[in-house]
Parts: C-alpha cells; sequence; structure tokens
C-alpha cells in the first residue's frame, strides 16, 4: 500500500451509464447493481482516461493509500479482451508518457509470444469524437492578412466535459477557456488569442452540468499545473458566468494561478483585459 493518484467514483452523480468503461481498457471499471464501480485499486493506475467521458463529472482523481498499480495483473487482465482492447491500453500509456508501464507491458506481451498490434499508436477505444488528440507542432506560421490563415488549435477536444485535465497538451501549459460565441466574434481569433495556448470553450448560460466545469479548472491547475488561464467572453451579462466557474475552480484548487478576463463586444473588439 502506498499513497498515490487513483480515480475516484460519486455514487450520487453517477447513473451507470457506462460511457467510461470502454475508456478504461485497464479493467478497473464495471457496471455493478446500475453504478459504476472500481473493482480494484490494482488496475487503476490513476492516469483519468475515463474522466472527460463522464457526461456527469462523477469520477475524479485523487490521492490516497491504495494498492500499487500491478501493469503485469493489469496485461494479463487485457489479452484477453483482444488486440484491440491492448492496442487501446498501449496507446494509453504512451500518450500519458508512462514509459516504464509501457516497457512492461511490452515485455509481457514478448513473453507470452503475443504479438503486439499494428498501428497501436492510432487506434482508441471511446467514441472518436472525444478522442484525445495533440496537434503539437501542427500549428504553422503560414498564411497572412489576405491569404489562408493556418488555425492554432493545438488539440481536441474543446468541450469541457470531454477534455480531460491529464491530457499532454494541458501540462504547465497557457489554457484558453472561451465562451463559444468569442471565435465568431473576433475576425484574428487564432492569431491573436489562441496561438501557443490549449483551448476549452463552453456556454455559461445553455450548458448543464457546470459544476463538472468548476472540478476541471481546479485538475487543470492542481494535476496538470497550467501556467496561466485567459477567459475570453462576451460584453453580454449571461457571459460573466464562464468568469465566476473560472474563479470558483481557482479557488477550489491548492495551486494559484493568475487568471485574465478578457471581455469582447458583439463585433469582436477587446473592451477591457484584466489580470487577476
Amino acid at each position: 500500500m502506498s499513497k498515490r493518484k487513483i480515480i475516484k467514483i460519486d455514487e450520487n452523480k453517477c447513473n451507470g451509464c457506462g460511457l467510461c468503461l470502454p475508456n478504461c481498457p485497464e479493467g478497473a471499471l464495471q457496471v455493478i447493481d446500475g453504478k459504476v464501480r472500481l473493482i480494484s485499486d490494482l488496475f487503476c493506475d490513476g492516469l483519468g482516461a475515463c474522466l472527460g467521458h463522464c457526461p456527469l463529472g462523477a469520477i475524479e482523481v485523487i490521492e490516497r493509500e491504495a494498492e500499487n498499480y500491478d501493469e503485469r495483473r493489469v496485461m494479463a487482465n487485457i489479452v484477453k479482451a483482444g488486440a484491440n482492447v491492448v492496442a487501446a491500453h498501449l496507446n494509453h500509456l504512451r500518450e500519458h508518457g508512462e514509459k516504464a508501464y509501457l516497457q512492461q507491458a511490452m515485455d509481457y506481451l514478448k513473453e507470452q509470444n503475443i504479438d503486439i498490434p499494428k498501428g497501436e499508436n492510432k487506434m482508441h477505444s471511446g467514441c472518436p469524437g472525444s478522442q484525445t488528440i495533440d496537434f503539437e507542432g501542427a500549428a504553422s506560421e503560414a498564411g497572412s492578412d489576405h491569404g489562408k490563415r493556418a488555425s492554432q488549435l493545438r488539440q481536441w477536444p474543446v468541450q469541457p466535459h470531454l477534455v480531460n485535465p491529464l491530457a499532454p497538451y494541458f501540462q504547465g501549459r497557457d489554457v484558453l477557456l472561451a465562451a463559444d460565441c468569442v471565435a465568431y466574434s473576433v475576425g484574428d481569433f487564432h492569431k491573436d488569442h489562441l496561438k501557443g495556448k490549449s483551448l476549452a470553450i463552453a456556454c455559461p448560460k445553455l450548458d448543464e452540468g457546470q459544476e463538472t466545469y468548476i472540478e476541471k479548472i481546479a485538475a487543470l491547475i492542481d494535476d496538470a499545473k497550467i501556467n496561466t488561464l485567459t477567459v475570453m467572453i462576451m460584453q453580454v451579462p449571461c457571459c460573466g458566468g464562464l468568469s465566476h466557474l473560472a474563479k470558483e475552480g481557482r479557488d477550489k484548487a491548492k495551486r494559484k494561478v493568475p487568471i485574465k478576463t478578457v471581455v469582447v463586444g458583439l463585433q469582436g473588439e477587446a473592451l477591457s483585459e484584466n489580470w487577476e
């Protein structure tokens, strides 16, 4: 037993939908009696791949005394599920930079004379729309004021219910949290505001389950250890709720990071910029 990161499921929020299950190839989760349960500490690596796939925000990563994660036991369980699940697990380890666990997994496959799935680094076990993709290096300086301008988007997904705060493109980065109308109003949104930042978009008036946003902002600050958070909102009164969510998330976090709030006019002009 040792103190380490491991997932925690809020049974009061969980409705047993099971959307998190395909995103836990380690087999640590099962639906039992209408609720998703963590069946064994040994199978949970604490990386939180399931986190962004819960529509109700019932899953979080905490630190507690737990049995040490056992990669070899996980592999013994995973190979029974077939090559696609093995591939998803290997990709999961690679995405999170878990080189030691990845090597243990590869060694196990070799010892058992099991072929390493071809193209495993391109596979994903969940919905394609919520697949974690890092576009690092893809954004370019191409384009001009009179020609095609390159996208500065660095990752997918961008909706807070789907983003994983532990994804590599959030680690130690500057993050932009934008009201989803902003990009349609600001003509040079990519060049002037998105460039060099990781992104999340939300609507503080229409989005449901916004308490999840607070938890994820806190996780970005504490677990991803983001550098700064910029919040871009429209000048309409309801949009101010996004700024309040960001500050609530920061207040809940143990670390403190600076927050810049940018208020945008209805025709895309920046009306104010304030650091707190």
